[in-house]
Formats: C-alpha cells, structure tokens, sequence
C-alpha cells in the first residue's frame, strides 16, 4: 500500500501512508484508537476506497470496487466488532454469502457440513461445537473463534486479524497463535492489529506503528522495544501512564446475598452459584476468572438482564430491592457497561447527541416536549468533559474510534447518576492511550464515592485498579484478596478448575 489518503467529514483518518507486507510474515499493526489502523485495513478488504494511493498485490496494481473484489485478490478480514449472525447456525455463518451448491443451484449442505467440521477442527472445535449449533447459544468467546474460521475458510494469502483475542482465554489465545503461525509457514501474509503489546512481541516479525493517520515507524521487531513503540503511538513516555492509588472506600452500597443463575451447560447445573459480596461507596471491586467463569453472568443477572432466571438478594445502600429489568436497575441507581460495545453498548442509528442521552432523556424534557437544545448543550458538555474526539455532537457513532465509542457509552451512565456501576471488560479493544484516560476517570468516579465493579481479563489492569479482587471458577466465589495480597499467581490458582476454594 503506497501513499494511502482518506477523508471523511471532519475527519482525516489516513494521509499519505504506505504499509508492506511480505509472505509468510506475521505483522503488527499498532496505534491508538483513531489512528487510522481499521480505515487502513478497510481500504485493504475493499469497504473503502482511497482518495490517494494504490494497492499492489504481487507486484500488480489493483482497484477494489468492494469487498468481494479484495476477496477475489485473496484478502480476508477479520473485523475487530463480529460481523456474525446469531440466528443462524454455526455452519451458515461460515458460508453465508458463499454457499455450496450443486450442478441445479440447490444448496449443498453436507458438502457445507463437511467443510464446516473440517475448519472447526483447524482450531480443534469440532469436539466442542457442531456445525448445526445456533451461533447465538455460543460465548462471546466462541464467537470470534467462528469469525476467524470464516476468515480461515477462504484460502486467503492475506488475512487481516483486527484484535482477534480480545474475548480469548489464555488457552485460546495459545490455540490462535499456533494456527497464525501454521498459516505463515504456508506462505500466508498476516496483517495483526492488537493493543497488547506482549502479544505483538510474542508472535510478530515487524511492526508498522501508526499515529493520528500518519506513519509514525516501522522495523523489525527484534530492533523495538515496548517503551519506544508506545512513544510512536501516542508521542509520550510510558511512564506517564496511570499509577493505582489506594482508595478509601465508605459506607455500603450494594451487598449480593447468594446469587445464583440458571442455565448451565456442559454438566454443569448453573452458570452462577451461590455467590455473594458487597460494594462500598468510593471502592473498587475487580471480578477475576477465567473465560466461562460466570463474570459477566453474576452482572447481567444482578442487573435484570438475564430473564428471570437470576436467583438471590439484593440490597442497595441496606434496603432490599427486586430488579427485574435493566430499567428498574437503572431507576434504582445500577449502571451497567457492557463488554460487547457493538452489539449491546451502542445504538448504530443515532448520533453522538443521542447516544450519550438516551438513557437519561427525562432531564431534557420540559412541559412533555423533549428540549433537544437542552439535549445538545449536554452532549457538548459531556464531549468536553470526556476529551471525546468528535467533528460534532451530530456526527455518526459509527465514525468514531472504538475508544471514543466507549467513552461515550461511560458518559451516557455518569448522565443517569448511578450509585454503583458495572464496568463488563470496560478497555477491550483499547489502546493503551485511551485505557490510561479510563484508569484515571474510574479512580476519579471512585473517590467521588461511587461503588464500581470492573470485569477484566487483563489480570495487570485489574490488579491495578481493585481495591479488593473476588475471583470466580465455574460461577462459583474462590478467593478474594485485598489490594495488598493480591498477586497474579494467588489470583490464577483460585481461578483454574481444582485450584483454591473458599471456605463456607
């Protein structure tokens, strides 16, 4: 990719950048969130088209009139948000768009099982997941695994993964890793873009770094180091990143009395079990656990989301309350971010404006007409507030960054006025830039008292920012450790199956 230019209303997302890429070799692609990483990789897969530059392929020019002509060429894209359909089964997510069909055009579909179970086994699924299986009865987790195999099923000789762990287990990460690898032995380029840096060191050759749409380096990885490649990224030292400080937590706000959640799979008879704890005003509680632990399970239940099937007490600030709901949640001062942004945290339809409002329009409502000038003048606030990086409050939520999309969404709860908020994997697919600006705003909603739960597999970040750390196994409580005797191998033994266990 030589010279490659974009614009967009307001925006400049790329200028003058050039990337190359060799066969068989594993690539970064790094840079804050903004940087022009995904426009890049966009024009790349055919979605956009450059203002300025050309692709070559193989030494030959190319013009990609959309996706299906990047496909054509051998380019496969592997998006950072899913781009999968629920209802459907595991087998036609694969091969939407490309089904097998025979010599009358009737559809194939044990050619496309066939296939199907041989690209599970690529990733050593086929034992755990069927090609009929309803891709919405599978976790987040799974999930990504099926958008990589759809990737994986087009034979492609350059495979973009944008963030592809970033809902993995450890195990999964290291299965990943070893096919990325195995497809690079083939011959296959791997463009990788990912926020964790000891990933890019572990499985990449070079490393292309971008910043505010420009190439700020590239090399070998063997001539990088982690400090330099995060001065690349955002123009500043590492060490000017957050520092934890003890906080000083005060009356409680919420106390969880034997949770349970119905619905377990695979033997077992509950994806939470008879868990209880409580937050204190001002705290900060980090859930930790393994993929399938029951982390966002225990949230989604206590907030009214998981149907009726959420079993135990609740009291807030010592009164007992029933939540049915999310809207009784967020009536009774419960917030509650979600780690799946595109699906879940964002409304694609609405602008910046509504989207920080949607769930506080009450206070913009005068007479019974909404006051949308009252609307906008706190979308401003909240833009300023923030450091949001918007043309507009009118602009597209769409357009944004995946940063500035969840700093939004965190903003839009702060709107509601919660007394405790669920922070569901709240710096997942976040450079390491805007993660320092959330480490500091939850610090600072912390010791303005506001109770805080934080799910985070990065077991560092949640060390980091809890002051006490419970930890879950198979939905059950195993440990939990104070922010002094909290260590990443006291918390990763009472994670694993057979490792510690609370007394009761």
């Amino acid at each position: 990719m030589e010279g490659i230019s974009k614009a967009f209303p307001g925006v400049q997302a790329l200028e003058g950048v050039s990337f190359r890429l060799r066969a068989g070799e594993i690539h970064a692609l790094v840079g804050e969130n903004g940087a022009g990483k995904s426009t890049l990789m966009k024009i790349l897969g055919g979605i956009h088209r450059p203002d300025e530059g050309i692709i070559r392929i193989e030494g030959k020019a190319c013009s990609f009139q959309g996706p299906r002509d990047a496909e054509a060429a051998g380019v496969a894209l592997i998006h950072q948000e899913l781009s999968l359909f629920p209802e459907l089964s595991v087998k036609d997510n694969l091969f939407l768009g490309r089904e097998i069909t025979g010599p009358l055009g009737i559809l194939d579909k044990g050619a496309m099982r066939k296939k199907a179970e041989a690209l599970l086994a690529r990733l050593d699924l086929d034992k755990e997941i069927s090609p009929e299986t309803r891709l919405g009865d599978l976790s987040l987790g799974r999930r990504q695994e099926i958008e990589i195999l759809k990737a994986l099923g087009l034979e492609a000789r350059i495979l973009v993964m944008d963030e592809p762990t970033s809902a993995l287990s450890d195990t999964e990460v290291e299965r990943l890793f070893a096919v990325v690898r195995r497809l690079a032995d083939q011959g296959v380029g791997v463009i990788y873009i990912s926020h964790r840096l000891d990933e890019i060191f572990r499985l990449c050759r070079r490393v292309t770094v971008l910043r505010d749409g420009k190439l700020a380096g590239s090399g070998p990885m063997e001539e990088m180091d982690r400090a330099g490649i995060i001065r690349m990224m955002v123009g500043r030292e590492a060490g000017e990143y957050f520092r934890p400080t003890p906080h000083r937590p005060g009356r409680e706000v919420l106390r969880v009395e034997g949770a349970c959640l119905e619905g377990g799979t695979g033997g077992r008879r509950r994806l939470v079990e008879d868990v209880s704890f409580s937050v204190r005003a001002g705290e900060v509680v980090g859930l930790a656990g393994l993929l399938g632990a029951g982390r966002t399970e225990l949230l989604e239940g206590i907030f009214g989301a998981r149907g009726g099937r959420f079993r135990g007490k609740v009291f807030l600030e010592g009164k007992p309350v029933t939540i049915s709901s999310p809207r009784e949640a967020r009536a009774r001062g419960l917030a509650l971010v979600t780690e799946d942004r595109a699906r879940l945290g964002i409304f694609p339809d609405f602008d910046v404006t509504r989207n920080l409002t949607i769930s506080s329009l009450s206070r913009f409502v005068r007479g019974g007409i909404l006051r949308k000038s009252l609307e906008r003048r706190a979308a401003l606030d909240a833009v300023e507030d923030w450091n949001l990086r918007v043309p507009s409050p009118e602009t597209s939520i769409t357009a944004l960054s995946g940063g500035n999309q969840q700093k939004i969404i965190l903003a839009r709860w702060m709107l509601t006025e919660p007394k405790v908020i669920f922070l569901d994997e709240p710096t997942r697919g976040i450079d390491v830039g805007a993660k320092a600006e959330i480490y500091n705003r939850i610090d600072h909603l912390a010791r303005r008292g506001l109770g805080i739960v934080v799910v985070s597999s990065e077991l560092p970040e949640l060390l980091a920012l809890a002051d006490r750390v419970l930890v879950l196994c198979e939905g059950r409580l195993t440990a939990a450790f104070d922010r002094e005797e909290a260590s990443p191998e006291k918390v990763m033994a009472a994670a694993a199956p057979g490792g510690l266990e609370m007394e009761t």
